[in-house]
């Protein structure tokens, strides 16, 4: 079964039809948990990633469309690479009619991946970027913020850790999206969901990246009994592409948040050079990108490139 994806929410100015294919189921990295702060306009905070100066390079691939390898083919003029963390888009969470519990899924381009890890993860991971897994609502009622207890958030917690450790993967990204609470008889969003979920897997995966996509109901939930999601994630990023919008996650600094947000194939290189420029004089952490394509795109990366690093990005491998 096929159904339409409009990602409206993604893109304020763009609304983009993508067909999602309804999910079937089946190192010596250090973790990157705090930021220094940055030090200049062509300088950056050390990443633990790839060990260089700057604006931490965060960018999803809509695998269903395009090839995550494209992620390690960019170089900034000084030989490093251009991206520190790359997100699979994405993986789901389903909901399970019989057994009434969440269930992580996997559709067969994201299966493909994460089965083929030697061939589509571990190139990128051997250059230092990180491999992250973005999980996503599917239109069945299930989703991060409407589990009902403490046990069954962190039942759902268990299936993303095992996943990392099944395919060696450095970590998982949230995006409350697509859920449609209340489908299949769900519940509606509640207050502790997404505090239960976020501290079950941090509990599961100590050295592991977690990090959230501003947007969706989980987005203003994001405090319960004295517990902040900002304690537990590593990283926030704006979900609006084309604008400069810091997220408010209370618990995480500048160096871990990013502002600017840009979609690779719709959003302007002067708003994307802009956005850059932003991000370093506001001394922010992060440089989201989306859409990363199969074609050379660095003539692009580089109006951003030249502004957040002060060089330009001159490598593509094809």
């Amino acid at each position: 079964m096929t159904t339409t994806k409009l990602l409206t929410c993604k893109n304020a100015a763009l609304i983009v039809a993508l067909f999602f294919t309804v999910a079937i189921s089946g190192c010596k990295k250090k973790d990157i948990t705090q930021d220094e702060t940055l030090t200049g306009p062509a300088k950056k905070a050390s990443t633990a990633a790839i060990g260089v100066p700057g604006p931490k390079g965060v960018c999803y691939v809509e695998v269903n469309s395009f090839d995550i390898r494209n992620v390690g083919k960019y170089k900034l003029s000084s030989g490093e690479q251009l991206f520190d963390i790359a997100i699979i888009f994405a993986a789901n969470i389903n909901y399970n009619t019989s057994t009434q519990k969440a269930v992580l899924g996997f559709n067969p381009n994201v299966t493909n991946v994460l089965n083929n890890r030697t061939t589509y993860i571990k190139p990128l991971q051997d250059k230092g970027i990180k491999v992250l897994l973005s999980i996503l609502g599917n239109h069945q009622g299930a989703g991060f913020c409407n589990f009902t207890s403490q046990a069954s958030a962190t039942a759902f917690a268990q299936q993303l850790a095992n996943a990392v450790t099944t395919y060696g993967l450095d970590g998982i990204d949230f995006d409350d999206e697509y859920a449609e609470y209340g489908v299949n008889g769900t519940g509606q969003p509640n207050a502790s969901s997404f505090v239960y979920l976020v501290t079950a897997l941090r509990q599961l995966m100590p050295n592991k990246i977690i990090s959230f996509y501003f947007f969706g109901p989980a987005a203003s939930r994001l405090s319960f009994n004295g517990v902040t999601v900002g304690s537990k994630v590593n990283y926030s990023w704006n979900a609006i592409y084309g604008s400069f919008s810091p997220p408010n996650v209370p618990g995480l600094t500048k160096a871990n948040l990013g502002p600017a947000a840009v979609d690779i194939q719709a959003t302007s290189s002067s708003t994307a050079a802009s956005l850059a420029t932003q991000t370093i004089n506001n001394a922010y952490g992060i440089y989201l990108y989306y859409n990363l394509p199969n074609n050379d795109v660095h003539t692009y990366l580089s109006s951003i490139s030249s502004n957040l690093y002060g060089g330009k990005t001159t490598t593509y491998t094809p």
